[in-house]
């Protein structure tokens, strides 16, 4: 079955415009989810309806329909109004990443001359497109047959470092401390391979309503933390070279999936 588009509309570049659609690149159907439930009727919470509170306890009312009135451009058109070098933007300013592929034979070739424009000159483009009734900047970049749109944050929703890292100062460490420390980094070494990685708090909540839809005792799901007596940061760098412990393998994304529609059938 073909992937659901998200988005309809048109990619543009000055004149140059095609036909396309954007997918949603990442999911979070996976993850358990709750509803809120009124604890007395059992019943969940309905929205009843869209409120601005303009002022203390005095609300805006605001249908869906009237919502749906606001039609800018970006609404249904993709422009791109510049090009950057990828490493101008901040990676804190990066947020949701997304699919963009042309949806017609015809508009292919407008389609692949804007990818591979970006692609030659090693440049992003920086557009608007209105996704959840709200207007996003985007960042476009060619990948692989396609193009990767990720929606970028304002600059007032990123908090500057500053005030956190100021107090922090400016050390000069032994060099031993410094190659002690390298030798660990090199002994971790890696390649990111993200199916490895598994959420074990999410992993908690599913044996807990395994445990519940059953009728079993809950019992608190704790992880003791592995301490180690150590006097100082030059002996905790030396035992850190000689431990042999090693954590187990994390479980395949594939097979913690497969656990969880198991406990969900009990």
């Amino acid at each position: 079955m073909a992937p659901r588009a998200y988005w309809k509309g048109y990619l543009k570049l000055s004149l140059v415009s095609c036909p396309i659609a954007l997918y949603p690149a990442s999911s979070s159907s996976e993850r358990v989810s709750f509803n809120r439930i009124n604890n007395k009727t059992g019943h969940r919470r309905e929205d009843i309806g869209r409120g601005y509170e303009a002022a203390k306890n005095q609300f805006i009312l605001v249908e869906d329909e009237e919502i749906d009135k606001i039609k800018i451009e970006s609404t249904h058109t993709i422009e791109i109004d510049n090009f950057v070098p990828r490493a101008e933007i901040d990676d804190r300013y990066l947020d949701s990443p997304y699919y963009i592929a042309p949806t017609d034979k015809v508009g292919q070739e407008a389609f692949s001359v804007i990818r591979d424009a970006m692609s030659e000159k090693k440049m992003v483009g920086l557009a608007r497109v209105v996704l959840y009734r709200r207007e996003h900047v985007v960042m476009l970049e060619p990948f692989e047959k396609g193009l990767l749109a990720t929606t970028l944050r304002y600059a007032y929703e990123v908090r500057g470092a500053k005030e956190y890292f100021e107090d922090i100062p400016d050390l000069k460490l032994p060099a031993e401390m410094r190659k002690l420390a390298a030798h660990i980094v090199a002994t971790k070494e890696a390649h990111f391979e993200p199916e490895k990685y598994q959420d074990h708090y999410e992993n908690a909540l599913i044996e807990l309503l395994r445990k519940k839809k059953a009728g079993m005792p809950i019992e608190p799901v704790v992880e003791e933390p592995t301490t180690h007596r150590v006097i100082n940061l030059m002996d905790a760098l030396r035992a850190s070279i000689n431990a042999d412990a090693k954590k187990p393998a994390a479980a395949s994304t594939g097979a913690r999936r497969a656990a969880k529609k198991k406990s969900a059938r009990g």
